[in-house]
Parts: C-alpha cells; sequence; structure tokens
C-alpha cells in the first residue's frame, strides 16, 4: 500500500540531504490508476497502447501539481517512472495542433533525449501535437527542416538546443513549461552555464519542473534564480539501494589479466543480458573486442562512435537482439531498457554516487536485477562508501582458479555437445573418422576447426530457434484453451484492412523521403514499420499475422472456450480479412493458413537444478504425459528455462504446471515475447 509522498512549499533555498518521510511510499506501486487521474480520453488512449494501467506513485504525485501550474522539484530515485512523471501532463496541458514551441526537456545525454522523445511521442499518439529531439552529431540541416515544420515539444541537449537558438530557428517565445531531466548529472556534467543561458531567454511566466534522482547543493541556486514558490516532491530522498537488485562482487584473481576475469565471471553467472560499465573509452573498445572474440554477441556504446552507430547500438539493446552493450557512464546515463537482468561493473567508479545510477539500468519499476562488480584493492574506499552512506549489502563471490575456470569452460561445451547427441541426430558413422583425425599430427586443429564450426552455428541455430518461438508465439493470459472473443476478432479483421490499405501509402513515403520527419517519430518509422513490410512483400503476411489468422479460424469454429479444433469456415474469413480487399472493394481470395508449429513455453527450472537439455526434456514430457518428440528444443539458463513444443501438445504441459520436478514446484507458462 502506497503512502502520500512527502510535499512541501520550497523557498528560496531547499536542503539537499533532507530526510525522505519516516514512512516511505513505494517507489514502483500506486494505489490509483490512470483512470482515476485527470487526463483527457485522447491522451489515456495512448497510455493504453503503451500497455501502462497503473501509475508509479511519481506520477501519480506530480500530476495534479503540473496540471495546476506549479513549479516542482521531484525527487525519486531512478528507475520509477520519472519520464512519464513529466510527459503525461506536458503532453495534458500544452495547446494541440499549434506547431509553434510550447514544451522544452532539456536532457544530459543524445540517448537520453532520443528516448524521452521516442516516449513522449508514443503517449500522444492520438493528440495532433509534435515532438522532436535534437542534439548533437545528428544532421543541422534535418533538425532545422523539422523545426522549420512546427512542433510543439522540443527534446534536446543544452548545446545543439543553444546552436539552434542561436540560429534563430528555435524560439523561445511561446514557451510554457521547461523541464530539466536528470537534473543533478546535468549540471554535475558542466552545463550549468548553458543551461541558465537557456532558461534567462524563456518567458519568465512560464513553469519550470526539475527532475532528478539526487538534489545536490548546486542546485540549490539554479532554484532560488529559476523557480517560482517551488513544490518539493520527495519520493525516495537521498536513500538508492531497492530490495530488488542483489549486489555481487568478485575480487579480481591477479594471476591472469581483468579481460579474463571478466570471461570468467560470465561463464559461471551466464546473464542473459547486461550492461557492462567501463570508466574509460579505451576499455569499452578492449572489452567489446574480447568478448567478441569468445564467441559473445557484443557492442560498445561510447563517445567515440558516429551518433547513427550509437543509435543503431541502443536500438539492438533495446529489442532484446543483443546480449551485452558494453558503456561508458555518460553514454548509459538515464537509459530504460526492459528486462536487462544485469549490470556488470568492469571497474568501480570513482564516485560512489555513479554506481547506483549504474545499478539502476536494471531493477527497472520494481522488476529483480543483480548487479556485478569486478573488484581490486584499490577500490575499497568506494565499496565502504557505498555500505556506509547508501546502505548496499554485497554478497561476495569467488571467481574460479584458472584450473577451475579451464574445466568450466570444457564442461559448458561438453554438455552442450551431449545435450545436441540427444537430438536424434545420428552421428556414429562418423566415429571411424573421428578415431582417425585422432590418430594424425594435425588432428587437434582439425578437430579444433570442426568443434568451433559447431558451436558457432548450433548457437545460431538456437538464437533461430529462439526468434521463431517469439515469431510464433500469441500471449495468453489464462491459459493456451482460450480463444480470442469475437470483439478480438473483429479488431484483427480491422487491423489486417489497414496494413494493406497502408502498405502502398508507406511504400511511396518510403521512395520520397517523407520518413525524414525528425527526432523521435523517424526512429519510430524506421523500427518495425519498415521490416514488417518487407516481410509481407516477399511472403504475403508478417508471422504475427498468421498466427493471428489461425487463432482466428480456431475462435470462429471453436464451440466454448475451450474449443478443440478450428473450423475451415472460420479460418477462410479470418484469412480473408486479414489479406484485406482489392481495389474495387471484392474480397481478395483467402490463402490458407500457415500452420502454427510450435509454442514456446517458460519454465521456472533450470541449470541450478542440475538439468541437462535432454534430460528436462525428458522429464517434462513425462510429467506431461505426452512423446518426447513433442519437445521440440529447450534453452536452458540459469534458474529457467525456455521449451518449445508442439502446439497441440501445449495444454498438457501447461496443465501441469504447479508440479514437482527434482523436489520443487515448477511453473510453466506460455514465454512473452521480448519487449521490442
Amino acid at each position: 500500500m502506497s503512502e502520500t509522498p512527502a510535499t512541501e512549499s520550497t523557498p528560496s533555498t531547499i536542503a539537499p540531504d533532507a530526510a525522505a518521510p519516516a514512512t516511505a511510499p513505494s517507489d514502483y506501486i500506486a494505489t490509483k490508476t490512470f483512470a482515476e487521474l485527470p487526463l483527457s480520453e485522447d491522451l489515456r488512449k495512448g497510455i493504453a497502447d503503451k500497455g501502462y494501467i497503473a501509475p508509479t506513485p511519481v506520477q501519480a504525485a506530480v500530476l495534479e501539481p503540473i496540471l495546476a501550474g506549479k513549479d516542482l522539484i521531484v525527487r525519486s530515485k531512478t528507475g520509477t517512472g520519472k519520464t512519464a512523471a513529466f510527459g503525461i501532463p506536458m503532453l495534458e496541458r500544452i495547446p494541440a495542433g499549434t506547431r509553434e514551441v510550447s514544451g522544452v526537456i532539456l536532457c544530459n545525454t543524445r540517448e537520453l533525449a532520443l528516448q524521452v522523445a521516442q516516449e513522449l511521442t508514443a503517449l500522444a499518439k492520438h493528440k495532433d501535437l509534435s515532438v522532436i529531439a535534437i542534439y548533437g552529431g545528428a544532421s543541422m540541416d534535418q533538425q532545422n527542416d523539422a523545426l522549420a515544420r512546427g512542433a510543439e515539444i522540443v527534446v534536446g541537449t543544452p548545446g545543439r538546443v543553444m546552436d539552434l537558438q542561436r540560429r534563430g530557428t528555435l524560439k523561445f517565445g511561446g514557451v510554457k513549461m521547461v523541464v530539466l531531466d536528470e537534473a543533478d548529472e546535468m549540471l554535475g556534467a558542466g552545463f550549468f552555464e548553458d543551461v541558465t543561458h537557456l532558461l534567462d531567454l524563456m518567458p519568465k511566466e512560464r513553469q519550470t519542473l526539475l527532475f532528478s534522482a539526487t538534489v545536490p547543493p548546486d542546485i540549490a541556486q539554479l532554484v532560488e534564480r529559476y523557480l517560482n514558490k517551488p513544490e518539493t516532491i520527495l519520493l525516495s530522498g537521498d536513500v538508492f539501494t531497492v530490495d530488488h537488485i542483489k549486489n555481487v562482487i568478485f575480487h579480481l584473481v591477479d594471476s591472469y589479466p581483468k579481460p579474463r576475469n571478466l570471461l570468467y565471471l560470465i561463464e559461471r553467472e551466464d546473464p542473459e543480458s547486461a550492461i557492462i560499465f567501463c570508466n574509460t573509452r579505451t576499455d569499452t573498445e578492449l572489452i567489446a573486442n574480447v568478448l567478441n572474440r569468445h564467441g559473445f554477441d557484443a557492442e560498445m556504446l561510447n563517445g567515440d562512435l558516429a551518433q547513427g552507430q550509437r543509435e543503431r547500438v541502443m536500438a539492438k539493446i533495446k529489442k532484446g537482439e543483443l546480449r551485452f552493450m558494453v558503456a561508458t557512464d555518460l553514454a548509459a546515463r538515464g537509459i530504460d531498457i526492459s528486462d536487462l537482468s544485469h549490470v556488470i561493473n568492469y571497474s568501480l567508479p570513482e564516485d560512489p554516487a555513479v554506481y547506483m545510477h549504474r545499478v539502476g539500468r536494471t531493477g527497472r519499476i520494481g522488476k529483480k536485477g543483480t548487479a556485478m562488480s569486478l573488484v581490486s584493492g584499490a577500490e575499497i574506499m568506494t565499496l565502504s562508501a557505498l555500505e556506509k552512506k547508501y546502505n548496499v549489502k554485497f554478497e561476495t563471490r569467488t571467481l574460479p582458479t584458472p584450473e577451475e575456470a579451464r574445466a568450466l569452460w570444457t564442461g559448458k561445451h561438453i554438455k552442450e555437445l551431449r545435450d545436441a547427441m540427444t537430438g536424434g541426430v545420428a552421428f556414429e558413422a562418423m566415429l571411424p573418422l573421428a578415431q582417425d583425425l585422432s590418430a594424425r599430427d594435425d588432428g587437434n586443429m582439425l578437430i579444433a576447426y570442426a568443434l568451433k564450426y559447431f558451436f558457432t552455428h548450433h548457437r545460431m541455430e538456437r538464437a533461430q530457434q529462439r526468434a521463431a518461438g517469439e515469431k510464433h508465439l500469441e500471449p495468453l493470459a489464462t491459459g493456451a484453451s482460450e480463444v480470442a472473443p469475437a470483439k478480438k476478432h473483429e479488431k484483427r479483421e480491422k487491423r489486417g484492412e489497414k496494413r494493406d490499405g497502408e502498405r502502398g501509402r508507406r511504400e511511396r513515403e518510403g521512395r520520397e523521403g517523407s520518413g525524414r520527419e525528425g527526432g523521435s517519430r523517424e526512429a519510430g518509422g524506421r523500427e518495425g514499420g519498415s521490416r514488417e513490410g518487407g516481410r509481407r512483400e516477399r511472403g504475403g503476411k508478417s508471422d504475427r499475422e498468421r498466427f493471428e489468422s489461425h487463432q482466428a479460424g480456431q475462435a470462429a469454429g471453436a464451440g466454448s472456450a475451450a474449443g478443440a479444433s478450428s473450423d475451415a469456415t472460420g479460418g477462410a474469413a479470418a484469412q480473408g480479412a486479414a489479406s484485406g480487399a482489392d481495389a474495387s472493394g471484392t474480397a481478395a481470395p483467402a490463402a490458407p493458413a500457415a500452420p502454427i508449429d510450435r509454442v514456446k513455453l517458460f519454465v521456472t527450472q533450470g541449470r541450478e537444478e542440475g538439468w541437462e537439455g535432454g534430460a528436462l526434456a525428458d522429464a517434462l514430457s513425462t510429467l506431461a504425459g505426452q512423446a518426447r518428440d513433442t519437445v521440440l528444443a529447450v534453452d536452458l539458463y540459469g534458474r529457467h528455462s525456455y521449451v518449445l513444443v508442439k502446439p497441440e501438445a501445449h495444454a498438457e504441459y501447461l496443465a501441469k504446471s504447479g508440479q514437482t520436478l527434482k523436489d520443487k514446484a515448477v511453473t510453466i507458462e506460455i514465454a512473452r515475447p521480448r519487449k521490442r
């Protein structure tokens, strides 16, 4: 149960170390829903499209004061939804359709500016509001063109905002709201003079909002000069630690180089995804190269990269297409990545507060996460400060010795080979060749090449299987036997007609170069739309559409919520709706539905329970009373696994959720696709 956050009317100065309320509210759970907040219907639709149901406490606490026009100082820890906290009321207050700059949001990094602009663009989907991002490293001409077309909200970095203001293309005369996002980092990074200069150029009667994870003393000067009787909302004080983030340290083993320590850490802990933080740009390049040489999917993100490359790396990590992003603090500040399981500190930062910002990249909005750090003797002072000032509790784990690491590495590869052997591929005919190779002088080299080839392609196949499982997946909230109601079927028909009607328009716009609309709209257009369009042109329908048609066919032919089979007529009708109508209005002939050949399941047991892929497949099929060949593939992780099964058998597997495997209850459910 969350409580009302502490608020106070702030005079000319603020106490940066003021304590949080005695009974601190939850940072991630609010008692209100968005339906209870005073918002327009168009904005509610945008919020619903984003999948937001209930606001976080910071979002609920600031809405009414911002809508009332008050200046605010908001202190809430990282990962609590501050972007939507100022974005939603700004979108509500800014007049729509004027194409005059009424709101300005200043961010300390290019990536954060682009991220904020994308978030606001999505929320404003049903309102006549334009949001653009302006930042260094991108085309000045394109940003000038976007400003010339007009926008109500500008999100940018101080330097580029100043440049465009000096050129006369960005005018502040109509500014009604200003937001300083991540204010502590922006001012601490040397932007104080730039920010104050920009504030001096804006109308005095504007509303100013200051959002930050901390409020250090140097902000007091800015507050006294530029904020008008601000109200302070403290939700988390200066306490950054959160119970759902586990902090783990590994003391460096001096008998091998530091990058080797990192490799052994990754081999032992096997994180699904992580940002690896380095203190220098040189280290980001070194570590990314080392990881790639050893077969890990990694890319670096630092200030030396061109802006286009930085945006490409960010897009990959956010879509779940990249396992490791190796980054500097500045490049990754404020980045919000859904479902990031780990943060790894290759080196601890000198400033303990920076550590808290780093670990805030995982455990977003109350999710669980793990922060792992390599620690040497020189970093003991930072550890001590984190324990004393921020009350961080560290768990100490040990890295393997070189011999243990070799055994760990060998065992992992042998297990992968054995799991592959259980897949039913006949290999006995190759035994004579294996014996001959082992007897040759160059036999070890030839075997090493064969192993390298196998592991590379086997992991590629696993990645393709995971991707195929996500493409063919339809998330079901209450079980696989439920079918979509008629209303959802009708929506699918309308979506199919709309897709085909818009396909030609997208192609024309692509040829005419009209995608250059600047800021987050440009980024949003590139992500997903063109890629899906390409798949439809080549194959007629995307995998998602084929699955929806298949599901709709089942719904049409089912006699109840647990219908056992689909009706041929219903399937044809769904296909006809999905393919739309021709120019004359005549329905196009229905194509046969592509069969759904697998369903991806999430199972809450993995390597920690001692499972190997083949053994887990055997156990699950026995538990469900199904033939062994109904399990198509098993992808093992530390505490869980993904299992691909034949669609006709998946209901039997789901029915066994809660049963016992290895003296432990196991949960089996439809896997959720990665958020894109």
